[in-house]
């Protein structure tokens, strides 16, 4: 009995001396973001512009002048041939009638070239005369000739300047703009009116150099007039210009609406918005997600198990949000997005996604 009690004691004594029992590390917490979620996902693109038809020109009169009459507002519909101004027409009568007066003077020292080229030719015939003064007789006639053709000339064109005093068109179209007005005088091929054919409309829209790398010619797009927004129109890219504005740097890119109709009108307010996004099968990671291993682009991956899992996969363009994955995640990935360059492979840590919400300390 006396040994059992000691031995106790012992046991007692020697358990009394012992550390504390080791606490397990908690796993380290890593920030991720799911791909396939609303966060990680590219957002629809709405742009809005300016309904425009396809063809539309500024057109002036071919000679300068002052306008005295404009019988057509903006709005107005026009046909073929139908006179839209017309400019003081007294400057270009007078050059037509100067130019016809020349073309009489020409006529006249033609005939009286022919005349005397006749007469000397007879007397050359019996040897009254020489050679040399024949062959000046036909030079003479030769260059009146010549100078009744180019006064001609000159009459064509001044009749022509006397036709171009009335504006006309030559496409059926509409007014879109008014430039000019009764009174003012204009130069040569200053705009007076511009006239947009009807038929196939299209979107004018100014899209950012960040954004423009999303667009192509031939993508598709819904096209809602802001006045009718209930109505989508079925659209597609048709242009996009190659070069920047100047001032805005922003791209120019017209969007074709394809069964346009009254209801959206020429000069109205629309939004476009992309069908769909070139990048709607890939996703944009921060570019500190991304590193090489084995001179491939990886991401570390956080699966079921919360283990870390280098994936390798295929880039697209990087650009100022973030590099775009082309290929190589599954959807419903964790990719870590920090602090990749000090993970290890199966090290077991704590997802924290970059979508929840942060929980504040209350005793802060």
């Amino acid at each position: 009995m006396k040994t059992i009690l000691t031995s106790t004691v012992l046991l007692t004594l020697l358990a009394g001396c012992s550390g504390p029992a080791p606490v397990d590390k908690p796993p380290r917490a890593v920030l991720v973001r799911t791909i396939g979620t609303a966060a990680s996902e590219p957002q629809l693109r709405v742009y809005t512009g300016e309904v425009r038809a396809r063809h539309e020109a500024d057109i002036g009169f071919r000679i300068g002048g002052k306008l005295i009459e404009r019988s057509v507002d903006a709005g107005a519909r026009v046909r073929p041939g139908q006179v839209l101004a017309r400019l003081d027409p007294q400057d270009v009568k007078l050059a037509e009638q100067a130019a016809a007066a020349q073309v009489s003077a020409a006529e006249a020292d033609v005939a009286l070239a022919r005349a005397e080229f006749e007469r000397v030719q007879n007397l050359h015939a019996r040897n009254f005369i020489s050679a040399s003064a024949l062959d000046s007789r036909r030079t003479a006639l030769q260059a009146a000739e010549a100078r009744l053709r180019q006064v001609r000339a000159q009459l064509a064109t001044a009749g022509n300047q006397a036709g171009y005093a009335a504006l006309t068109v030559a496409d059926e179209g509409v007014v879109t703009a008014v430039i000019a007005e009764a009174g003012q005088v204009v130069a040569a091929g200053q705009p007076v009116l511009r006239i947009a054919r009807p038929g196939e409309r299209e979107v004018l829209i100014y899209v950012p150099e960040s954004r423009i790398a999303e667009l192509r010619p031939g993508l598709p797009a819904a096209v809602r007039a802001w006045a009718n927004p209930a109505h989508a129109y079925v659209a597609a890219v048709r242009e996009i210009a190659p070069a920047a504005d100047a001032a805005t740097r922003s791209y120019a890119v017209r969007v074709s609406v394809v069964d346009a109709d009254d209801a959206l009108p020429l000069g109205a307010t629309a939004s476009v918005a992309f069908a769909q996004s070139p990048d709607a099968a890939q996703a944009i990671l921060p570019l500190t997600a991304v590193t090489r291993m084995d001179g491939r682009a990886t991401v570390w991956v956080v699966d079921e198990a919360s283990k870390l899992v280098p994936h390798a996969v295929d880039t697209g363009a990087f650009r100022e949000d973030g590099v775009v994955v082309a290929s190589g995640l599954p959807a419903g990935a964790r990719v870590v997005v920090t602090g990749v360059h000090r993970l290890v492979a199966g090290e077991v840590v704590r997802a924290v996604d970059e979508a929840a919400p942060v929980a504040l300390d209350a005793r802060k």
